[in-house]
């Protein structure tokens, strides 16, 4: 009996080892290069193991209904500025990131998170408009580009009905509706949500779909000529397409009446498994090098300084990658909602996707 008792306690054992090897990853989908996450493999000698969301929204609601498990999350600053809210975020051991003085110090002490207590930034994009340069020519429509009103204008929008999609994102579409009307980004007032959700109504008959997920393939092949998404995607649907051989060009911009800037965080969870990993990859993370593994992969804005001399010139030489100082002023980040803006917010969306 002893025995087996032994032979139990080596079993129990092994698989708490095993799980103990791994580190828990809850990620943006393609947000680590695969060479870098072989990289940490090698370097801690475990595994990392990854889920992926299109939204924060999405990993907010996971995590709020009792998931459990992972180590390390990458939201967004409104998004870390919840977690913090809710009790979710384990504060950081800052001794334990040394890699910490790479950052950049204008993309720290953010409104989110005062002082960095919680939260490492990670990467960054703008939210815009990508586009087929080539069709949108041939219809007389590429001064258009650098307007919101490319996608919100029912008479720019009837030359290219069913070619355009939309994020299916409640607080980047909306957002982006109200930098159309001249309206904060971030604005909670009942009246800018409703201005905002008329002109989405009015657009909405144009558009081809909502979709967060496949509009990069979409433009990609030429079956979308214009989509509302992120900075880091639409440079990956460019060079898919040249890749390609494709007979157009594709590109993206920032709009005249200004962006939101999504700047991305790594935050280890109060109830992480192992938060000793999730420090050490953070860390590793913050190297220069391994930095910019991700800008030069897939085009996002890097707020690590130590890794710009490892990003290709073409990219830092972008602005829609890396804005300008000029284009700063015109970029802004959104707040969390109280629970009340989040319950009336979520009605205005549902007359949106109902309608």
């Amino acid at each position: 009996m002893k025995k087996a008792f032994a032979a139990l306690a080596l079993i129990v054992s092994s698989h708490q080892a095993l799980a103990a090897d791994q580190l828990h990853l809850y990620n943006w989908n393609s947000y680590l290069s695969d060479a870098v996450a072989k990289k940490f493999e090698a370097y801690c000698k475990c595994k990392l193991v990854q889920d992926f969301y299109g939204d924060n929204e999405e990993m907010l609601a996971k995590l709020a209904t009792g998931a459990k498990g992972y180590d390390v999350v990458v939201p967004t600053g409104f998004a870390v500025e919840a977690l913090i809210k809710q009790g979710k975020a384990q504060a950081l051991n800052k001794q334990q990131l040394p890699n910490f003085k790479n950052l950049n110090p204008a993309y720290l002490n953010s409104f989110f998170d005062k002082g960095n207590q919680y939260s490492v930034p990670y990467s960054f994009t703008t939210t815009l408009l990508g586009f087929n340069e080539t069709k949108l020519k041939e219809l007389g429509l590429l001064d258009k580009a650098n307007s919101w009103a490319l996608i919100f204008d029912p008479a720019i929008l009837a030359k290219i009905k069913g070619k355009v999609t939309v994020l299916d994102s409640q607080r980047e579409l909306i957002s982006a509706a109200l930098i159309y009307l001249g309206k904060p980004a971030g604005s909670t007032n009942p009246a800018d949500w409703k201005a905002a959700r008329d002109v989405i109504l009015k657009a909405k008959p144009y558009w081809a779909a909502f979709n967060n997920q496949s509009y990069i393939k979409e433009l990609t092949v030429g079956n979308i000529y214009v989509a509302l998404g992120y900075s880091n995607d639409m440079y990956q649907a460019q060079q898919d397409a040249k890749k390609a051989g494709r007979k157009f060009n594709l590109n993206f911009k920032l709009q005249q009446q200004g962006n939101t800037l999504s700047l991305d965080n790594f935050v280890v969870l109060k109830d992480a498994p192992r938060k000793d990993l999730a420090f050490k990859f953070i860390n590793f993370m913050m190297d220069g090098q391994n930095a910019a593994y991700l800008t030069n992969e897939i085009g996002a804005g890097n707020p690590n300084a130590a890794a710009i001399k490892f990003v290709r010139p073409e990219l830092t030489k972008n602005n829609a990658i890396f804005p300008s100082a000029a284009d700063l002023p015109r970029l802004q980040q959104l707040r969390d909602l109280s629970t009340k803006e989040r319950r009336d917010l979520n009605k205005i969306w549902s007359e949106i996707k109902l309608k």
